[in-house]
């Protein structure tokens, strides 16, 4: 049965003239213009490293494990797009994409690949542990799934201190079915938290497709099961990324919601360097290429009447920054002997205590 209401009452603002809704129109636009470049910028600065990373790696300058997040930048650009400052990110061991994100410097983070001393890390951490506490880059893990307990622990202490502030897990469809999510996202809902699981499901882990690994391809209904939102995205499209993300943060910065959000996503390289993926056929690469993220995001671009020239521009300049960051981690020194000492311990040893380290 409708309810009745009461007609509103008349509005007693003056309309506006044309010209002045013409100049507001443009100026919406313009914003709206500015911040899909921003987004194909980040997503440019992750692609060029990711490149210049692989490079490296073949030329054994990287050593160690290494995986790129190449194909699936429009996740983390557009959910870290939507953050605020005291807001907290952590993710697994494909981090170098967050980290660009989140604003550390890729003159750091190839130092760190490089294994030098000027490293995020000082050289220690290397490709899986990307960090920095006060952009609130809480770190790359590299055990699968092993963080979305901790990442449930930073919004427990958010909560606790009354911060108004979120943090977003990241993890894959293959970490997704470890234990510890499971009960990480149960006490998530049942103590509230102001948390966003991010399941970056990329159709592999490792090896083995989705559909092998799960009894369920849709992987976002499981948080029915612990009684907050789940949604799914295409990760693939950077403003339909934003746009999920900035809801599901709204209502965890309002009132503590959780929600998990899956993301279809796709990685166009190998689950690491050593990986010839030879699981899945060119064809299919080929045609998820088709859905770049940079392309797609290139194309909108274009049609707002973007000139190409300043699209090459701001290419140029991230290609410009991932070579110059070779550079700079060419230049850094190695590490000190007596690092190896250093870091070990939650409170460091004086620097007369330190075991002296001999060649």
């Amino acid at each position: 049965m409708p309810v009745a209401t009461e007609a509103p009452p008349a509005s007693s603002a003056k309309p506006r003239k044309p010209a002045e809704a013409e100049k507001l129109i443009a100026e919406q636009q313009q914003e709206a213009t500015d911040l899909w470049l921003h987004l194909y910028k980040e997503m440019l600065r992750i692609r060029r490293f990711e490149e210049q990373a692989f490079q490296q790696y073949q030329k054994g300058t990287i050593g160690g494990f290494c995986h790129l997040y190449i194909g699936q930048e429009a996740v983390c650009v557009g959910a870290i797009s939507c953050l605020e400052k005291g807001d907290k990110v952590l993710t697994g061991y494909r981090d170098h994409g967050h980290a660009l994100a989140m604003g550390m410097r890729a003159d750091s983070l190839m130092a760190e690949l490089f294994g030098k001393a000027t490293g995020c890390a000082k050289g220690k951490g290397g490709s899986m542990h990307f960090f920095h506490n006060e952009l609130g880059m809480m770190g790359g893990n590299g055990i699968v799934g092993s963080h979305i307990p901790v990442a449930t622990g930073v919004a427990f202490a958010q909560k606790y201190k009354n911060e108004k502030n979120v943090t977003l897990a990241f993890y894959g469809d293959g970490a997704a079915q470890q234990g510890a999510v499971h009960e990480a996202m149960n006490l998530a809902g049942l103590w509230r938290l102001p948390i966003i699981f991010v399941l970056e499901n990329n159709n592999y882990g490792m090896g083995t497709a989705v559909d092998r690994s799960s009894s369920t391809k849709d992987l976002y209904k499981r948080a029915v099961g612990y009684n907050f939102p789940g949604v799914t995205c295409d990760g693939m499209d950077v403003l339909v990324v934003r746009k999920c993300f900035s809801e599901a943060i709204a209502r965890a910065r309002h009132d503590n919601t959780p929600t998990l959000i899956e993301a279809k996503t796709y990685r166009y390289r190998g689950h690491s360097m050593s990986d010839p993926a030879a699981y899945r056929t060119p064809e299919e690469v080929d045609l998820k290429k088709k859905e770049d993220p940079i392309l797609m995001l290139k194309a909108e671009l274009l049609l707002r009447r973007v000139p190409d020239a300043q699209l090459a521009a701001i290419d140029d300049a991230a290609k410009h920054e991932a070579m110059e960051s070779v550079a700079h981690a060419q230049a850094a020194p190695e590490p000190e002997l007596v690092e190896l000492a250093r870091d070990v311990v939650a409170n460091p040893w004086a620097a007369n205590l330190l075991p002296k380290v001999e060649i």
